[in-house]
This record gives C-alpha cells, sequence and structure tokens, in this order.
C-alpha cells in the first residue's frame, strides 16, 4: 500500500533522512520507532507531501507522490494524525469531527460518528465542548477521529502517546487494534518502543536519519539490541 524507495529528505543544507527505504502491506499496523530526531516525523511529513525528497520515491497505491500536492494526498484516502494533534481548539468536539469529512461529496455521517464515539466514548460526552478545553489524551482521541471521518484506506499517526498519562496512551493503542481490525492499514510513528512494538505487526528503526532494522514486531521485543536501546533491559 505504501511504498518509500532510498528517500532522501533535507532541511535547507541538513539531510534528515538519507536513504530509507520501507513498505506498509494492506491491513497491516507498522511503526517506525527511533530516538528523538532520527528523522521518523520527517518521514510521516514527505509521505503526506508537506516535504518533498531531494532523491528517491515514495509510492501509494503504487501511484507516486513526488508532485501530489497534499490535498490530492489526502482526498486519495491517506489521513495523517500530526504530532501534537494539532486539533482546532476554538471549535467544539463535533465541529472538529466535521472538518474531518471536507474531502467527502456524501453528507451521511451517522456510521462514522457512531464508531469514533463507541472507540471514545468521552468524545461523545464532550460533543459540544471547546476541543481547547480537553485533555491532552481525549485531543489525541479527537484528532484520531477527525482522521477516521474521511474514510482513509491508510492512517498516518505521528507520536500517538506524546503528552499522555500512560492509561490513556495504553487505551488508544487498544483502539487503534480495533480500527485495523475493521481493515484498515496504519502506519506508526512512535517513541515509546515497547506501546508500539506490542500493537503492531512489523516494526523499523530509525536513527540518525537511516533505517537501521527491520522485522516482525514480536521479534524485535526479544531482540537484546532493542531491549537495551528502547525497552529498558539490559
Amino acid at each position: 500500500m505504501l511504498e518509500l524507495k532510498d528517500v532522501h529528505l533535507s532541511y535547507g543544507a541538513i539531510q534528515a533522512v538519507r536513504g530509507a527505504s520501507l513498505e506498509v502491506r494492506e491491513g497491516e499496523i507498522v511503526t517506525l520507532i527511533g530516538p528523538n530526531g532520527a528523522g521518523k516525523t520527517t518521514i510521516m511529513r514527505a509521505i503526506s507531501g508537506l516535504l518533498k525528497p531531494k532523491q528517491g520515491h515514495i509510492l501509494y497505491l503504487r501511484q507516486d507522490l513526488m508532485n501530489q500536492a497534499t490535498h490530492a494526498i489526502v482526498a486519495s484516502g491517506l489521513a495523517h494524525v500530526p504530532e501534537g494533534r494539532l486539533i482546532f481548539g476554538n471549535l467544539s468536539v463535533y465541529e472538529n469531527l466535521l472538518l474531518g469529512a471536507y474531502t467527502r461529496t456524501d453528507k451521511n455521517f451517522k456510521a462514522e460518528m457512531d464508531f469514533i464515539f463507541n472507540l471514545f466514548p468521552r468524545l461523545s460526552e464532550r460533543i459540544k465542548q471547546n476541543a481547547g478545553t480537553l485533555s491532552g489524551g481525549e485531543q489525541q482521541m479527537l484528532a484520531i477521529g477527525r482522521a477516521l471521518m474521511g474514510r482513509p484506506k491508510l492512517l498516518l499517526l505521528d507520536e500517538p502517546s506524546l503528552g499522555i498519562a500512560p492509561l490513556l496512551a495504553q487505551q488508544i493503542f487498544k483502539a487503534l487494534k480495533q480500527i485495523n481490525e475493521q481493515g484498515m492499514t496504519l502506519f506508526i510513528v512512535e517513541q515509546n518502543a515497547n506501546l508500539a512494538l506490542k500493537t503492531a505487526h512489523r516494526a523499523y528503526v530509525m536513527e540518525s536519519g537511516e533505517i537501521k532494522m527491520h522485522g516482525a514486531a514480536s521479534d524485535m521485543l526479544k531482540d537484546p539490541k532493542i531491549l537495551k536501546a528502547y525497552l529498558g533491559g539490559d
């Protein structure tokens, strides 16, 4: 569904990603883990068309995204839940959710709303509340719900546990598994390696702008190098 081939990304003269290659197959949860500053968010920005590669190719459903505008990428079925959530704080929960459906031609959102409120009952309880007054975890739920309103085929999530209490982070990752069980493909960038590897089918490890390892997430949970570097093992 998604493939990066030898992708190089820069911010001016600073090269942030060097020769990254990875793939996300339909129906999978794939995670990209690594330390802060490794280049993970840069890859997410490139997939969404916010940053153009200096070299390489990004393919989504076998179509090259290199020269596509971000709004066209979203309309093709790819939704991005950004780091920091970026919800509209002065709008209500309901209004934020409606904005997620702006690419749709139909106006019957009941099925999506019901699914989102079943996943995140707190949003239903706060439907008329201004989004800026929600807790960090609730805002993350809203950001995910907003993305789901567009009926995406592929959901990108950048640091979904960042700044969220551990219990709420676990609830959110449980919900991500439920979303995947409904047939949606997920690509998750995450610093919480333990949570990410317990949720994903496959994983990539990124360090200093390069993909260093990849494999089954269950295998990585047992890998001594991963245990030592990311999971607090000896």
